[in-house]
């Protein structure tokens, strides 16, 4: 019996330092391509102390994320965007500077402190005009919306993302790319037992977009300073 318990916690041990070694290496390599890249000026940086200086959660994208999602919003052309969850503005940011001049990106956000830090973080950046922030709960505002939108990016509450999609569907068109952030949580939706209601959530929410018929889609797993998780990509198909 004591071999065994020397034997597991040696393993948990060995688990940690390897998980830890991963993590450290993860992260220089993003901070290797945010450097080389050099796109996080000063309007992203000031919103990412906002956070703190706020007091709010640091669940921002990373910055390579968010050039991730700047490219993919050049790439479908994107003109009308919609995002579900502002936080302090970082991802809305890097996708209003994807548009053309008369292109806007509705946000909405549920917390009206959150949309403050935001309205004023989107004003420093000079994206005022580009970008709309809604206060309430998103599955009260959605159905007011107008469609279609060429591209929508989910990053909030993880338990009603399948009707968050669901909704996204609604107000697409063929070609519409819809991304939805956090749907691998470090792993923990492999637990078919788990108890979170945010692993709950990315689980149902994963099972959907697979079975879900007039799509294609992915899930890319994501590394680097946000640790370990993962992004869903999806592209609505041209009718026949």
């Amino acid at each position: 019996m004591k071999m065994i318990i020397l034997q597991f916690l040696f393993f948990s041990i060995f688990t940690h330092q390897t998980t830890t070694m991963e993590n450290n290496i993860f992260e220089k390599v993003d901070e290797y391509i945010g450097n080389l890249f050099g796109d996080h000026d000063a309007s992203l940086e000031a919103t990412e102390r906002s956070l703190a200086e706020a007091g709010m959660p640091h669940i921002s994208i990373s910055p390579n994320q968010g050039k991730f999602l700047h490219i993919l919003a050049l790439l479908c052309g994107a003109k009308r965007v919609l995002e579900l969850g502002t936080l302090a503005g970082y991802s809305t940011i890097w996708l209003a500077r994807a548009l053309p001049k008369d292109g806007k990106v509705i946000t909405l956000e549920v917390d009206s402190k959150h949309a403050n830090v935001a309205k004023k973080n989107i004003e420093n950046a000079g994206l005022k005009d580009k970008v709309e922030i809604r206060v309430g709960k998103a599955l009260e505002i959605l159905p007011t919306l107008d469609g279609p939108f060429d591209m929508i990016f989910i990053d909030a509450d993880k338990p009603p993302y399948t009707e968050y999609f669901e909704w996204a569907l609604k107000l697409s068109r063929p070609g519409t790319l819809i991304i939805a952030d956090n749907v691998i949580r470090d792993g923990k939706v492999l637990d078919d037992n788990s108890k979170d209601e945010m692993v709950k959530g990315a689980q149902r929410f994963n099972r959907f977009l697979a079975k879900t018929k007039g799509i294609t889609a992915t899930i890319i797993q994501t590394v680097g300073i946000k640790e370990y998780d993962g992004m869903a990509i999806a592209r609505v198909n041209e009718t026949e």
